[in-house]
């Protein structure tokens, strides 16, 4: 981990995880992935698989004691140095917000939209819940796959039984917003600038913290960034905390913390 980020980083954070561990972890996952991309010779084969959108993270799995009683449907944020989406870019990918329209105080889709366009939101593609599966099932006709999801906040209670058991597998939980108070830019952007920590309902939980697009140093920083984040989040911070591994979608988990002595 670069000297900056560490000093950016307050005292009762300080690590418990080596960061030559990290890096060592990092560079393996790394030269596996160059030695399996350039083992594939099928190049039909190869495109097929990079259209898989997960193939292009790189995942840190926690493994907790004890399961937190938090909130399960708003993730804990990590803001990362390298943030996992680059709103700048002109390939951004798809944000999705899922707006409640039954709702006597409704906000219509005709006033986000408007709403977006004004303040520059980063949101692609607005959903009304009451044509939930329907436009969702348009915009995979079209192609167009959502790499977040929000849902205005008095929503999170009934979203996952409208999403149904098919999304969940996508591991792509909407991310509670206030559409009545606050930025709606500035929540949506926080997201997209953070590793979202969701509780899981066991003691393993998996979290996106980095991309293969990027270098090794930053992939390495944002894996030491999120590991702090959660170790002084997660509800009875380090010593709820037993393992920690990173890897790809494919590969093996590579260890990068053991908690010894402690019950």
């Amino acid at each position: 981990m670069s000297t900056t980020t560490m000093a950016a980083l307050p005292a009762r954070n300080q690590s418990k995880v080596d960061p030559n561990n990290v890096n060592r972890a990092v560079k393996s996952l790394l030269k596996w992935w160059d030695s399996k991309s350039k083992s594939q010779k099928n190049s039909e084969q190869l495109e097929n698989e990079n259209e898989n959108e997960n193939d292009g993270f790189v995942y840190l799995i926690v493994t907790v004691k004890r399961i937190p009683q938090l909130d399960r449907t708003n993730p804990i944020m990590i803001p990362l140095p390298h943030p996992l989406i680059d709103l700048s870019a002109e390939d951004s990918p798809e944000l999705c917000l899922i707006i409640d329209d039954k709702h006597k105080n409704k906000i219509t889709k005709e006033a986000a939209l408007k709403k977006i366009e004004s303040e520059k939101i980063p949101i692609t593609a607005v959903i009304k819940v009451s044509k939930l599966k329907s436009d969702l099932v348009k915009l995979e006709k079209e192609k167009r796959c959502c790499e977040l999801y929000f849902a205005e906040r008095r929503l999170m209670p009934m979203l996952p039984k409208l999403l149904g058991k098919e999304f969940a597998k996508k591991k792509k939980n909407p991310i509670a917003v206030n559409l009545r108070h606050g930025s709606w830019k500035e929540q949506i952007e926080k997201a997209c600038e953070s590793a979202l920590f969701f509780v899981g309902t066991g003691t393993c939980s998996v979290v996106k913290v980095a991309r293969l697009s990027m270098g090794r140093k930053e992939i390495a920083e944002n894996v030491m960034v999120s590991i702090n984040g959660i170790g002084d989040s997660v509800p009875g911070k380090w010593k709820n905390v037993r393992f920690l591994h990173i890897k790809l979608l494919e590969s093996m988990a590579l260890p990068v913390y053991e908690q010894v002595g402690q019950p």
